[in-house]
């Protein structure tokens, strides 16, 4: 638990109960809040059919300045360079607790598996195919050639234990003895596999580390779940990570074999499972050391001596530890916006922000729902424009149809908690952005006077790296200098009360937390890459160096620059705005693809 004093002796007394709360993932997703992947336009333009429809979106979109991104700390000049062209230009991996970077590097599955040996690959096929209820004839059965009691034995707990569910007999055929395989009471058994089939010298939970491609943790999750035919509930992770990029991480599932999760790479892509081990717990948000990432940023223009000049910078003095764009949407509508019509109680405008209709180019069956809801307020009627339900669009028309429009509140919780929360987290975010900005420009790279820091950190050697801004809530101090005076003027602009930051809904009470305003990144490097073909991968991934693939080849000559540079971010810190300081340029997507089609065209 840490707490505060104040700069320069000036001790504040502390509220109980203050944690460093970060409110986010370092790979640019909420962390802690397991935001279900609703089927929403997603920030890459899917659905939109074309480069120039997504374009057109993201006109509307937002800009740094529009959510409190202002400053930068380093003195070099900025370059421009495309961020996130192709996902794999944007590599994770996690680092666990124990601070090693976890990798995917072996896919073999652990061998104390009993009974494995047992099954030729037709059998274990046919088996599996019998367990996802996929073989027609409704049982597997397994000639026994040299039949004794003990190799029967064997058969039948083998076929328990690898495959929950099914049940075995003995029969004999022709004179031939036969152990057959089948479901022993349909669905039933698949849901709740017999407990007995769990040998208990194995730690119940299979960890495992899972490389994924262009999706986010939760999807992927979904996906998993769905072909395991288990609920999402069953996996745990320390973080959720990014969507368009490579992310590498550990995930935690309840009682399902390493022989069964490693089938899963032959029928999954953008996907891979490996690194198996079983262990007695699962795993929790935010027990992790944080991320390593590697990143490409292609067609840069800088010199050498600028690059120099930017990446020493980040090594040495870091950047101002922004939230990033992914927090506050991608459309024309920002979440933050939604969060305070929330704290405002003001209900009807939070449901006329989610629904009413916007600019930019949308997926046409919500541009007829919003149209609908426009014209005749009517849920069912805007519903039925809707082929896709579980979009939060969805899920607020499901509210209101059941409740009324007389009971918003209960109609808005029809949307998951977690995506409730990020609202509310965004407009946080957004006053946090806006208030370091404010406090960088009063008093630049030091610590003065009134500022919060860490207590423990020696008063006489206080500098920027131990200065904390609170995330406004009820249970937080502010800084006594004219910058923390600024809080309450701010969100009474916004008809919110500093001193009552609790809601009648108490999910919506803001507690606050604190956050330190600048992050020095670890095991900083970087190079110039010439390449000339701009689709080829700059990055050998953990998947190509399974297949023994050989690394990407750079040509010297190539008409292209890119800079390839790796880091390692503490959680809740953003990959994006450490990018923003070196480049020193907008990384929002709007910004992000008048580049891209400049370049394209």
């Amino acid at each position: 638990m840490h707490s505060f004093s104040m700069a320069k002796h000036v001790l504040a007394p502390l509220a109980r109960g203050h944690s460093h709360k970060p409110a986010q993932d370092e790979a640019e997703e909420p962390e802690g809040e397991e935001t279900e992947p609703l089927e929403e336009e997603d920030g890459e333009g899917a659905g939109l059919g074309s480069g120039e429809a997504f374009a057109e979106m993201m006109k509307h979109g937002l800009t740094e300045l529009d959510v409190g991104i202002l400053k930068f700390v380093s003195e070099h000049k900025g370059f421009s360079g495309i961020l996130k062209e192709r996902y794999s230009d944007f590599v994770v991996h996690e680092v666990n607790k124990e601070g090693k970077t976890v990798q995917l590097d072996d896919l073999s599955v652990p061998e104390e598996q009993p009974g494995s040996e047992v099954f030729t690959e037709e059998q274990k096929h046919q088996l599996e195919q019998l367990q996802l209820f996929k073989k027609k004839e409704g049982n597997v059965s397994i000639e026994m050639a040299d039949d004794t009691k003990e190799k029967r034995t064997l058969v039948h707990k083998a076929v328990k234990t690898l495959y929950p569910g099914l049940e075995t007999k003995t029969e004999e055929q022709e004179g031939k003895k036969f152990i057959v395989a089948y479901h022993a009471a349909g669905q039933k058994a698949l849901a709740a596999p017999r407990k007995h089939s769990w040998p208990k010298s194995r730690g119940a939970f299979c960890h495992f580390v899972l490389y994924k491609e262009n999706k986010d943790t939760m999807e992927a999750i979904n996906v998993l779940s769905k072909f395991l035919r288990m609920r999402p509930n069953v996996f745990s992770y320390m973080g959720t990570k990014d969507k368009r990029a490579i992310t590498v991480q550990e995930i935690a599932v309840l009682k399902v074999t390493a022989e069964r999760l490693s089938h899963l790479n032959k029928c999954l892509n953008n996907f891979k499972l490996g690194n198996f081990c079983y262990k007695k717990h699962p795993l929790k948000l935010g027990e992790l050391r944080g991320n390593h990432f590697t990143v490409v940023i292609r067609n840069i223009t800088g010199t050498d001596d600028q690059v120099q000049q930017a990446m020493t910078s980040l090594r040495e003095t870091g950047f101002i530890n922004y939230y990033g764009m992914q927090r506050f949407g991608t459309t024309a509508v920002p979440t933050h916006q939604v969060g305070k019509a929330i704290l405002q109680d003001n209900w009807n405008e939070v449901i006329d922000l989610i629904l009413k209709p916007r600019p930019g180019a949308e997926k046409g069956y919500l541009v007829k729902c919003r149209e609908e809801w426009a014209q005749s307020q009517d849920p069912e009627a805007a519903l039925k424009k809707l082929p896709v339900k579980r979009c939060v669009e969805g899920q607020l028309l499901r509210g209101l149809s059941m409740y009324g429009k007389k009971n918003i509140i209960t109609a808005f919780a029809m949307i998951p908690r977690n995506n409730r929360l990020m609202y509310i987290h965004s407009y946080q975010s957004f006053m946090w952005n806006t208030m370091v900005s404010r406090r960088i420009e009063a008093f630049g790279l030091k610590a003065v006077e009134g500022d919060l820091v860490l207590r423990g950190a020696e008063a006489e050697t206080h500098s920027i790296q131990d200065v904390v801004m609170p995330l406004p809530g009820f249970d937080v101090i502010y800084p006594t200098h004219h910058v923390g005076k600024g809080y309450r003027e701010k969100l009474s602009t916004d008809n919110l009360d500093i001193d009552n930051m609790r809601h009648r809904v108490r999910d919506y009470s803001l507690a606050g937390a604190y956050r330190r305003i600048l992050i020095k990144p670890s095991d900083v490097s970087w190079s110039v890459i010439n390449y000339d073909d701009p689709r080829i991968s700059l990055v050998h991934t953990d998947v190509e160096k399974l297949e023994d693939q050989p690394p990407p080849v750079f040509n010297k000559e190539g008409k292209y620059r890119a800079l390839r540079m790796e880091f390692s971010l503490p959680p809740s810190t953003y990959a994006t705005m450490a990018i923003r300081e070196v480049l020193k340029m907008d990384t929002s997507i709007k910004n992000q693809t008048q580049l891209n089609t400049i370049w394209l065209n």
